[in-house]
């Protein structure tokens, strides 16, 4: 079954499309001052590699994104609140992945020691701030599939 394609107006994709190229102009203008680094004996272009790998295989891996997206929408959940929220995850799938996003620094875990205890996990400023950095990426994607007219 085919995704349904969002209808956006004109002018919109044109904005959208703007401030992507302007996304793109300041990664060329990060990576050019980045590059100066590059040209150092000092510098190991393995270890650059290395970054960009483990970031991707964090926001790479199934449900990171589900996850991080439905805490910056909803909010700060409770465990259960996010498994319901969360079609399909098994309870497990559900504790590691917050481990994982946790020890990664993208979200913070809250206890309440209560009674009842209560654990909360809610975006950590890295996390929106990664967010943020995605989301001119998944906009390109979007507009590229056609996913959005």
């Amino acid at each position: 079954m085919p995704k349904p394609v969002q209808q956006i107006s004109t002018e919109s994709i044109a904005l959208i499309k703007s401030k992507i190229e302007h996304t793109i102009d300041n990664g060329i203008s990060i990576r050019n001052a980045l590059a100066d680094y590059s040209n150092s004996e000092a510098y190991d272009i393995n270890w650059e590699v290395q970054a960009a790998v483990e970031a991707l295989q964090v926001f790479g891996s199934r449900w990171t994104i589900e996850i991080l997206s439905t805490l910056y929408i909803a909010g700060p959940r409770r465990f259960n609140e996010m498994k319901n929220l969360l079609e399909g995850i098994s309870s497990r799938t559900l504790s590691d992945k917050l481990t994982l996003l946790s020890e990664e620094g993208l979200i913070n875990r809250t206890v309440d020691e209560g009674p009842p205890v209560r654990v909360a996990y809610a975006l950590s400023e890295h996390g929106i701030a990664c967010g943020r950095l995605l989301s001119p990426l998944v906009a390109h994607l979007k507009i590229r599939s056609g996913s959005v007219q």
